[in-house]
C-alpha cells in the first residue's frame, strides 16, 4: 500500500487523479491523506469524486472514503476493461480532468473504448476541450494509441451542461522525442461566448489583438454560441507549429475586466513564443503520465510549475523509474524518462 500525503507539493486534486490513473496502470493500491489541504475548500470536490468513481467503474476496483469533502481516500485498483462508459460530473466540474483519470488505463486495455463525459468543457482551473483535442491528444496519437474527441455541447462555469465524446483505440505507449516544436505554421485568436453581451468577448479579443500586433488581423474572431450553453466566455490564443500546438486561454470572471484578461493571455502567449520549448506549462503536466508509462522519451518545456514537479514525484513513486528535469542553455527544461 503506497502512502501519499496530499498536502505535499502542489497539494491539489491532480494528486488524486494521477494516483488513480497510475494505480490502475501499475496495479498498486494507495492511500492518500490530507487531500487538497492547501485549497480554500479542502477535501474532495464533486469533480474529484466523479473522477475516482470513473476509475472504479472501468476497473471494478474498490475504494473507501469516497465522498465530497473527504480528506482521506484508500484505493484498491482492478484491471481496466474496455467498453462504453458514460460519466456525468453533475456540476461545471471539468470533463477533461475526469478524462485525464481514465484515459491512460484505457489506453492499456484489451480493446477499444468509447466515453461520454458530461459537465464543464470550458471552465477556469482546467484545460478547455480545445486544448485537450489539439495540444494533448496529438502527442498521445504519436505514441501509438489512437484517440479522437468531439465537443457535442459547450459547458461553461458555473452552469456546466457540456458534453464530449471520446473514442479510444489502445496500443502500447512507445517512447518518443519531443525536443523541438518546429516552424510556426499559423496562429489564431477566438472568443466564443454564450448568454453574455457581445462586447465582452470583443473587448477581450481587442486587447489581445493590441498586445499581439504581429498576428494577422484575420486570425481574430468572435463566435456567438446558443444562449442555453452559457453564460460564459473564453478567449483562446492558438499557435500551431510543425510538431506542436499551444493554446493559451482566459475565462471571463466576475470582477475582472475583459481587457485585463486579454492582456494577461497575450502576455502568456508571447512568453511561450519567445522560447523554443515543445510544451507549455499545462501540456507538460499532462505529458508526465503517458511518458512515464511508456518507460522512456523526452520533451522540452518552459519553467517548471509546481504542478509539473508534483506530477513527476507521483509518477516516479508508482513506476519506480527516474524522471529527470534538466535546465537547458536556452532556458528551456528537458524532461527525460527512465
Amino acid at each position: 500500500m503506497m502512502m501519499i500525503d496530499g498536502s505535499e507539493g502542489e497539494g491539489g486534486g491532480q494528486m488524486v487523479r494521477n494516483s488513480c490513473a497510475l494505480s490502475l496502470a501499475t496495479g498498486t493500491p494507495f492511500r492518500i491523506t490530507h487531500i487538497r489541504a492547501k485549497r480554500s475548500k479542502p477535501g474532495l470536490m464533486r469533480q474529484h469524486v466523479t473522477a475516482v468513481e470513473a476509475a472504479l467503474a472501468i476497473s471494478g476496483g474498490e475504494c473507501s472514503g469516497l465522498a465530497v469533502g473527504s480528506s482521506d481516500l484508500t484505493f484498491h485498483p482492478g484491471k481496466a476493461q474496455a467498453g462504453e462508459y458514460h460519466f456525468a460530473v453533475g456540476t461545471a466540474g471539468s470533463t477533461g480532468l475526469v478524462l485525464q483519470t481514465v484515459l491512460m488505463p484505457l489506453l492499456l486495455a484489451d480493446g477499444p473504448s468509447r466515453l461520454v463525459l458530461e459537465g464543464g468543457t470550458h471552465n477556469i482551473l482546467a484545460p478547455p476541450f480545445d486544448f485537450i483535442e489539439r495540444c494533448f491528444l496529438p502527442v498521445i496519437n504519436r505514441m501509438g494509441p489512437q484517440v479522437s474527441a468531439r465537443l457535442m455541447r459547450h459547458g461553461f462555469y458555473p452552469r456546466g451542461g457540456g458534453r464530449i465524446e471520446v473514442d479510444i483505440i489502445p496500443a502500447p505507449l512507445s517512447p518518443i522525442t519531443c525536443a523541438g516544436r518546429g516552424e510556426l505554421v499559423e496562429v489564431s485568436a477566438r472568443a466564443p461566448y454564450s448568454g453574455l453581451p457581445h462586447d465582452i468577448a470583443e473587448r477581450m479579443l481587442a486587447r489581445a489583438r493590441k498586445e499581439l500586433s504581429q498576428w494577422p488581423e484575420e486570425t481574430f474572431a468572435v463566435r456567438k454560441l446558443p444562449d442555453d450553453q452559457g453564460p460564459g466566455v473564453i478567449l483562446m490564443l492558438e499557435a500551431r507549429y510543425a510538431h506542436a500546438v499551444e493554446i493559451v486561454s482566459a475565462f471571463g470572471q466576475l470582477g475582472v475586466s475583459a481587457e485585463r484578461l486579454g492582456k494577461t493571455a497575450a502576455a502568456r502567449m508571447r512568453g511561450f513564443q519567445e522560447c523554443d520549448a515543445f510544451a507549455g506549462p499545462y501540456l507538460a503536466d499532462q505529458l508526465i503520465l503517458p511518458f512515464a508509462l511508456a518507460g522512456g522519451g523526452v520533451f522540452t518545456t518552459v519553467k517548471p510549475s509546481q504542478h509539473l514537479v508534483t506530477a513527476i514525484d507521483i509518477a516516479q513513486r508508482f513506476t519506480g523509474k527516474p524522471i529527470r528535469l534538466t535546465q537547458q542553455s536556452d532556458g528551456s527544461h528537458l524532461v527525460s524518462m527512465g
